[in-house]
């Protein structure tokens, strides 16, 4: 997230380009710079950069995946004003604190804001937005933790994988104990994967959403 609202400085520095949609949700523009911008973060979480795919076809795939990103984003934001979710301003200071120490210090920060024309109360409302739809999406996709029986169930169902994951041991019991909390973590993060995916249908199918030409 912290390059994401770094890299979103620019777009408020250049709203001409940033005004050009290459997407509208729910009416709300999403512009080209932002979504440029966007990608490029989009491609190196994968290892990748712009300039080093020569395929058109995996260009245009991977552009389409992060706008799709964005959309979801955008619907979620909006579903958090619906909400009512609010982002503290404790919050968004403790927020922009660890974005000036990714950057490096205060002065780094204070800098690349000035460079972009902006000032702290623009780059707070980019921090605000995201942080909201980062809420409301925990919200909806909140899970129910696994009960004893069923971690059990999965551990016997997926007792080798489940080994071969964890640290080896001689100890039998030690063994059996990490491999049950290795079989809860990944019970846990199935049931959230599947209700983050049924999040993001929901607010799709109840949203406008135009994808420019």
């Amino acid at each position: 997230m912290h390059m994401l609202l770094l890299c979103l400085l620019q777009v408020l520095a250049k709203a001409s380009w940033a005004d050009v949609p290459a997407a509208r949700v729910n009416g709300v523009v999403i512009g080209l710079l932002r979504l440029e911008c966007y990608f490029g973060i989009f491609l190196q979480a994968r290892g990748r950069a712009v300039t080093s795919i020569g395929n058109p076809t995996l260009y245009k795939r991977w552009r389409d995946q992060a706008l799709d990103e964005l959309i979801d984003k955008e619907l979620l934001w909006q579903e958090a004003m619906r909400l009512g979710i609010t982002v503290s301003a404790q919050q968004v200071s403790a927020h922009v604190g660890e974005v000036e120490a990714a950057v490096g210090s205060v002065a780094v920060f204070e800098r690349r804001l000035a460079q972009a024309g902006l000032d702290r109360a623009q780059y707070n409302d980019y921090a605000r937005y995201e942080l909201a739809a980062q809420q409301v999406y925990d919200l909806l996709s909140a899970v129910e933790a696994p009960g004893p029986d069923e971690v059990q169930a999965f551990y016997e169902a997926n007792r080798e994988k489940l080994q071969g994951a964890q640290n080896q041991s001689d100890n039998a019991s030690v063994i059996r104990e990490h491999g049950l909390a290795l079989a809860r973590a990944t019970l846990i993060a199935q049931r959230q994967a599947h209700a983050r995916q049924a999040v993001r249908q929901r607010l799709r199918a109840s949203a406008t959403v135009e994808i420019a030409d």
